[in-house]
């Protein structure tokens, strides 16, 4: 499916307030029709750390604010073990619509496509432009994509300070979206993989500083 992109909806003069507000209103590619609302961000203007996710799930759609479901609980204890505090951040998502298919009475998480992607991508580069954050941390290979513009290896890439690219842009750092942490059944290999996450949030958060 070709979509139209958000260009059209972005509105020229910039605050986090009206981007949100525009955003509420935004026809870039299809999603908004299935989704409840559109999920935007949360966090400060003048955060030094942007933490971007994929895209809002279930619990976000309903509620409006993004990493507020069982994602989100993951995340709010990786900050707090890094020392991170939340009110420090600014939490927002590469695609602002869920996605997902029914079954039953349930609504399924369904992967964004590139095309979504690339639609969503003049709204978290307006947000980036508005908060000029010192380091954008990349929850995902989704984010990644969206922050990077190429495709990302979470294994390869993790945790490592990859240097802006250009005089104005932030320095990106890697890691796993919580939401693969929900997906470990063996305790050991959960408690590893958080330790993972907190130690890149660390790296983060030190560049941050």
């Amino acid at each position: 499916m070709q979509h139209k992109g958000a260009e059209a909806w972005v509105p020229a003069t910039r605050s986090l307030t009206k981007l949100a507000e525009a955003a509420e209103e935004c026809r870039g590619c299809e999603l908004w029709e299935d989704a409840t609302q559109v999920v935007f961000s949360r966090g400060r203007a003048a955060a030094r750390l942007v933490l971007v996710g994929e895209q809002p799930g279930d619990q976000e759609d309903r509620t409006g604010e993004p990493f507020v479901g069982p994602a989100g609980n993951v995340l709010a204890d990786a900050l707090e073990a890094a020392a991170i505090d939340p009110a420090t951040t600014y939490l927002t998502n590469a695609v602002k619509h869920f996605r997902h298919t029914v079954r039953g009475k349930r609504r399924i998480h369904e992967k964004p496509a590139v095309g979504h992607i690339t639609a969503c991508h003049p709204w978290l580069e307006a947000e980036l432009s508005v908060v000029r954050p010192h380091v954008v941390v990349c929850l995902g290979a989704t984010a990644g994509r969206s922050v990077l513009g190429r495709t990302v290896r979470i294994g390869a890439e993790r945790g490592k300070l990859i240097e802006p690219a250009g005089p104005d842009e932030p320095q990106v750092v890697v890691t796993t979206h919580p939401s693969a942490l929900l997906r470990l059944r063996d305790r050991s290999e959960w408690g590893e993989a958080f330790d993972e996450l907190v130690s890149d949030l660390k790296v983060a958060a030190a560049a941050a500083d």
